[in-house]
């Protein structure tokens, strides 16, 4: 009998661990998931898409586009509710908040004004939660209670012309964020414990993109464009490692997160196509390669998937395109315009690749080299949606103008 008890104890204990394995196997826990890439683990792709996706629950959490961090069974939303950028904990099965921080932000004005929230998502990581405002106040919270444990200002109201929009990263217990503007700006680091500066490099402002993460030879660095270029700079101690021009030209802007394939840099931006680099290490200096130039697909807005030696994404005048990864030729162009301003997310499901424009009409298409194939259009929101979703499981987390949803495919 005794034994018998150990044997489902053990059995108890082992399924206990596999929830755990799976639900972390399913985490969203920063921009673009677990490792930036837009790689979302554990979707259950179902064998026909139906019309519409089930409404779970639905709840009002403020103004903004940041895509909202899935952690476990928590979902952490950073929003503005009137004059107050708010993170908010929720209970990922209901939409219940958990806990919730606020502080006065300043008002979003000028152009930007039409997107008066944050556009900045959250990163979860060690237990804390940590968001850059619209403003770039870095702040950084305890994950379970909400209690603050630093935030910092670096560049009291200097900001980009259409304010802060990259997001920041975790790396070595640094969180790492580029703040200020055009002209008066840094790449910081700050330690995640007590948010005291470790470095920064001040040489060049933010534009709108994100940064990624990259070992080269080695050496573990923080790839990201910026308001002219963009450059490699040292996880270790901030230097800069290498640097390429990449000025944007008319209207356009460096909003793109970079893509990184083993040492092989992918960045793109309108009106300069995309481009293929490799990073390697010559004498006691870095070299940059360029590998490709592809001038006829240009993103604005949008950071394609990488996904088995090809691009998908969509280009700037609202068509997806698939682009050999290895060549830098165009595969194929969808001719169908989802969004002509290419305001449009690309998240890779696994048996399927979603792409959701600011129309709120999802579609879903093969990852296909050789042809477009659509599977469905679902629209998802009455709201315009500039975030990502965030797929786990059946369950479609969905961040539209004021709200959040949970759609489950059924």
């Amino acid at each position: 009998m005794k034994k018998m008890m150990r044997t489902r104890a053990m059995v108890a204990v082992c399924a206990v661990l596999l929830g755990a394995g799976g639900a972390g196997a399913q985490d969203w826990p920063q921009w673009r998931g677990v490792n930036r890439d837009g790689k979302a683990g554990g979707f259950a792709t179902p064998e026909k898409w139906p019309e519409q996706l089930t409404q779970t629950w639905k709840t009002t959490v403020g103004t903004g586009d940041a895509t909202p961090a899935l952690v476990g069974d928590k979902l952490f939303v950073f929003a503005r509710q009137g004059e107050e950028e708010v993170t908010l904990c929720l209970n990922a099965a209901d939409g219940k908040e958990i806990w919730k921080d606020k502080y006065t932000a300043q008002a979003v004005t000028g152009a930007a004004s039409r997107h008066p929230g944050p556009r900045s998502s959250p990163a979860v990581v060690e237990g804390k939660v940590v968001t850059l405002g619209v403003a770039g106040v870095v702040s950084c919270l305890d994950a379970a209670t909400g209690k603050v444990l630093w935030r910092k200002d670096p560049f009291p109201k200097v900001v980009p012309r259409f304010f802060t929009s990259t997001s920041p990263i975790v790396v070595d217990s640094m969180a790492v964020a580029h703040v200020g503007g055009q002209g008066n700006g840094a790449l910081i680091a700050f330690a995640l414990a007590t948010g005291d500066e470790k470095w920064r490099w001040g040489a060049e402002g933010p534009d709108y993109g994100s940064p990624a993460l990259m070992t080269a030879d080695g050496v573990k660095q923080i790839v990201t464009l910026t308001e002219k270029s963009i450059v490699g700079i040292a996880v270790a101690d901030g230097k800069l490692l290498w640097q390429q021009p990449f000025v944007p030209q008319g209207r356009a802007y460096n909003a793109p997160t970079p893509i990184i394939d083993g040492q092989t840099v992918i960045y793109m931006g309108s009106g300069r196509g995309i481009k293929a680099v490799k990073i390697e290490k010559k004498g006691d200096a870095f070299a940059v390669t360029e590998l490709w130039s592809n001038p006829e697909i240009a993103p604005q807005y949008n950071t394609p998937v990488l996904r088995d030696g090809v691009l998908f994404g969509l280009s700037d005048r609202g068509n997806l395109f698939c682009v050999d990864a290895r060549t830098g030729k165009t595969a194929w162009t969808d001719a169908t315009a989802r969004d002509r301003q290419g305001f449009t997310s690309i998240v890779d499901g696994g048996a399927c690749l979603l792409a959701l424009p600011s129309s709120a009409e999802m579609t879903v298409f093969k990852p296909d080299a050789g042809q477009y194939q659509e599977l469905a259009k679902i629209k998802v929101s009455d709201t315009p949606i500039y975030a990502h979703p965030v797929l786990a499981g059946n369950r479609i987390f969905v961040k539209d103008q004021e709200s959040v949803t949970l759609l489950t495919v059924r």
